[in-house]
């Protein structure tokens, strides 16, 4: 019999995987992939940023982050440009085409989320939430 530990990692890596098959599902009606659309969704969100910060913010590797960047700088979807302040930087912006992009998948996204988070009444969710909350908070060291 597995140890509790091992349970939690195979449950979390099968819920993720499961809801990240479910977006792909939506992403790929647009041409975009998982790490792409991250990259839209950031900048989206949080305004414009340096590759190193999108990276980290999507969680992406860094053999990865060049490729995606070019195809959607390539599609229109957002633009770079050197930093002013540090000539070895690149900010990246998300353009008018981007957004709309964004403004047109995120909501089919956000929805396929919260249906599949109905499994859990309102109250696991929230304690879910709390648990994994603590959890990254302990190993980032920002635990209060």
């Amino acid at each position: 019999m597995a140890k509790n530990e091992l349970k939690i990692l195979i449950g979390l890596h099968r819920a993720v995987n499961y809801i990240d098959k479910q977006s792909l599902k939506i992403f790929s009606k647009y041409n975009l992939t998982i790490g792409q659309f991250g990259v839209l969704e950031a900048l989206y969100h949080k305004g414009d940023m340096t590759i190193g910060q999108v990276q980290e913010k999507i969680l992406s590797s860094s053999g990865t982050i060049p490729l995606i960047i070019n195809n959607l700088e390539k599609r229109g979807y957002i633009s770079k440009h050197t930093d002013s302040k540090d000539k070895r930087k690149c900010i990246l912006h998300i353009t008018a085409l981007g957004k709309q992009l964004v403004e047109e998948v995120y909501p089919e996204n956000e929805e396929t989320i919260i249906s599949i988070m109905k499994h859990w009444s309102n109250e696991e969710q929230q304690q879910l939430a709390n648990l994994l909350k603590k959890f990254g908070d302990e190993i980032n060291g920002t635990k209060n």
